[in-house]
């Protein structure tokens, strides 16, 4: 199995959109509970308002242990010199701590194709790297990636890859595809819900904007399922349940390990919490997972 060298994040970590909407004090507040609960590491991605760099630092400043994974800054969103220049000096202030996360991300560009923009941008920030002194621990870097090539890149150009709202399948293959070296975090949504169908209406809610989405349609088409599965949007029982892990604390914690058994070297948990705070949620999986 893959691991990156003078960094453990564990098996498990938490991964959340959660932080976006919270003040300061509240972010400072909960992820020192995350730290105290014994959470290795935590995935912050960069949708919704908080820039990655910034919040990374951030929650690195507030922790003493935790390590702090973007998953993923968006290449979009600053230019490979900065990026490489960010993330160089969370290497030096935080050695060991910062593991930064790159993808191509929900911002588009008209004719930009992944691989090559991705290619790019790796190295033109490498090309930067030694416009800043060297930090005293290594930078680390993942990659967001699906299809075989991006895997391939991420092999060769990184420390592994990040996958997000995949299946178990999709993490053997990735797996098989960056070999036995480098390491691989696996997303996974889950939801503490028992009922079936009210299980499957909150799930199709989180999922319904990557039901609709060209490049996530495609992705969900190259793993096995069909235009009868998307369904215009709405999503058939057989894909939500394979995306979203509902059910109780015993149900969710062995189709989390199924991630690992399949190649994966750690799972980042997303917790739908329905607009309510997941920390209850992050103290039980806590217990039954670390």
């Amino acid at each position: 199995m893959g691991a990156i060298e003078g960094m453990d994040l564990g098996r498990f970590g938490v991964w959340t959109f959660d932080f976006d909407g919270l003040p300061a004090s509240a972010m400072r507040e909960s992820v020192r509970e995350l730290e105290e609960l014994g959470w290795q590491a935590i995935w912050v991605p960069e949708l919704r308002g908080r820039e990655a760099m910034t919040h990374a630092g951030f929650l690195l400043s507030c922790t003493e242990r935790i390590k702090v994974v973007n998953g993923i800054a968006q290449i979009w969103s600053r230019e490979p010199r900065w990026t490489q220049s960010a993330a160089t000096l969370l290497a030096d202030a935080y050695p060991g701590r910062h593991l930064l996360g790159l993808g191509f991300g929900g911002a588009k560009r008209p004719g930009a194709k992944p691989l090559q923009a991705m290619g790019g941008y790796l190295d033109a920030m490498d090309a930067a790297a030694d416009a800043v002194p060297a930090p005293r621990g290594r930078m680390r870097r993942l990659l967001a990636a699906y299809g075989p090539k991006m895997l391939e890149l991420a092999r060769d150009r990184a420390d592994g890859a990040h996958t997000y709202h995949v299946t178990v399948r999709h993490t053997a293959q990735a797996r098989q595809a960056l070999g036995e070296g480098p390491f691989l975090g696996v997303e996974q949504a889950v939801l503490f819900e028992s009922d079936p169908g009210r299980a499957r209406e909150l799930a199709r809610e989180h999922l319904h904007p990557y039901f609709t989405t060209p490049y996530n349609i495609a992705k969900f088409l190259r793993l096995g399922y069909t235009e009868a599965d998307i369904d215009g949007g709405r999503g058939s029982d057989r894909l939500v349940d394979d995306l979203v892990v509902w059910g109780d604390l015993d149900t969710i914690a062995r189709r989390l390990h199924d991630h690992l058994d399949a190649g994966a070297d750690h799972v980042g948990i997303q917790v739908l919490a329905r607009g309510a705070s997941a920390m209850p949620h992050w103290r039980r999986l806590a217990g039954a997972l670390l």
